[in-house]
């Protein structure tokens, strides 16, 4: 029954190409959003996991970028801003979100092995790969940095605070994204405000280069790190060893990077690329280095997980933000509420570092959390209380896939 009630989820979102998050508030396709759909459609529809990510990757731009917005022709133009007519880049945005999708692709291959399919994306997942190494390396130690807060995928993240405080707010505009969200669980007006003016420049500038907004997110790079794992594993699927072996040197490249360069006592903070400056909140982007099974400062990072910070294990889910900071707000999108995707992430990795028993309770929360919300956005990691859209496609799709691991949530 809980099976049947997450998959009817994903068939109601279903497009016939792609999956949308929401049908109300998210209409269109969204990048890191249909990596994990298809991670948890490959469990009930196998055939439309793979449709999912080769409709994400025909957007691919010739720069290698995978877009972060994949606009839906038949959904009118005024029900998402900012729309197509906004980017001036055809049928997509011109922002990214975090990479992945090589982790998705090896899951969907797991899951019903297609040669094909993997011989088919991996060109593709290796120029996304090269564009993050090249165009995004604004720091020059060897880390991707994201110009604007959608690309981190934590729109409204309080390690954006000081960065965004440089940017001047665009006026003029209307948010549809209010005529289906609640305003107090929405970012504000002002960042709202900073986030179209930054969209506007980037766009302004050909989509190239870096502007007032330029940051090392440890949530982006521990996320690149792990699927350049993945597209080595995807390497040595295809007979490729050489290309395996460079992609696992790359892995730890970036993994290197981040700890000489974002790693701090007893967390990873993201860094501002403008003034050199590490950013000092702790967030949940600072938890998804644990992805990485050669994690060094893992036990120092695990023990910060499980403080007051965080509380894992005895809150719902992953809070996004430090439990005990001032600016910690249970029902604000990514300023302290729990989400699917990056408790399913952080399960993954205490996974890798042993810690099963935590990793059971965390995904047993996330299910019955889940189902017992409707599948919310994201929740209140103090009451379980469910917030933003319901029917979400994240949510039913990694629903989907701890329910085909028993053991992993009983």
């Amino acid at each position: 029954m809980d099976v049947t009630r997450a998959a009817a989820v994903l068939d109601g979102n279903w497009l016939g190409s792609s999956t949308v998050p929401s049908r109300s508030l998210y209409p269109h396709q969204w990048s890191w959003d249909s990596a994990f759909i298809a991670i948890g459609l490959r469990h009930s529809a196998p055939a439309r996991a793979r449709r999912e990510l080769l409709t994400l990757f025909s957007a691919q731009w010739r720069d290698g970028r995978v877009p972060h917005i994949l606009f839906n022709p038949d959904t009118p133009a005024d029900a998402y801003f900012p729309g197509p007519a906004f980017w001036r880049a055809g049928r997509t945005s011109g922002l990214i979100q975090p990479p992945v999708h090589a982790r998705a692709v090896l899951a969907v291959h797991a899951a019903e092995p297609d040669r094909t399919f993997l011989a088919t994306l991996y060109p593709k997942l290796r120029a996304w790969h090269e564009y993050l190494r090249t165009h995004r390396d604004a720091g020059g130690r060897g880390l991707a940095a994201i110009v604007h807060p959608w690309e981190s995928g934590m729109d409204n993240s309080p390690a954006w605070d000081g960065p965004l405080s440089r940017v001047t707010p665009s006026t003029g505009f209307v948010r549809r994204d209010l005529e289906h969200g609640a305003a107090a669980d929405r970012p504000s007006d002002e960042d709202y405000g900073r986030y179209v003016r930054l969209a506007t420049d980037y766009r302004d500038r050909g989509y190239t280069g870096f502007g007032e907004f330029a940051v090392e997110d440890p949530g982006f790079n521990a996320l690149l790190a792990d699927a350049e794992l993945a597209l080595a594993e995807i390497a040595d699927t295809l007979d490729l060893p050489a290309a395996a072996a460079t992609h696992r040197e790359s892995a730890a490249r970036v993994a290197k990077a981040m700890q000489e360069t974002l790693w701090d006592n007893d967390f990873f903070f993201a860094r501002d690329v403008r003034t050199g400056a590490r950013l000092p909140e702790y967030t949940c982007a600072g938890l998804l280095p644990l992805l990485l099974p050669d994690l060094a400062v893992a036990p120092a990072l695990l023990a910060t997980a499980t403080g007051p910070r965080f509380r894992l294990g005895r809150v719902h889910g992953v809070p996004s933000h430090d439990l005990t900071a001032p600016t910690f707000d249970p029902g604000r999108y990514w300023r302290g509420p729990s989400w699917a995707n990056v408790g399913w992430l952080v399960r993954q990795g205490l996974l890798h570092h042993g810690e099963h028993a935590l990793a059971s309770r965390l995904g047993a929360d996330l299910v019955e959390t889940a189902l017992r919300t409707d599948f919310a956005e994201y929740v209140d990691p103090l009451t379980g209380a469910g917030h933003g859209a319901r029917s979400f496609g994240w949510t039913a799709a990694l629903t989907l896939d701890l329910l085909a691991q028993p053991a992993a949530v009983a």
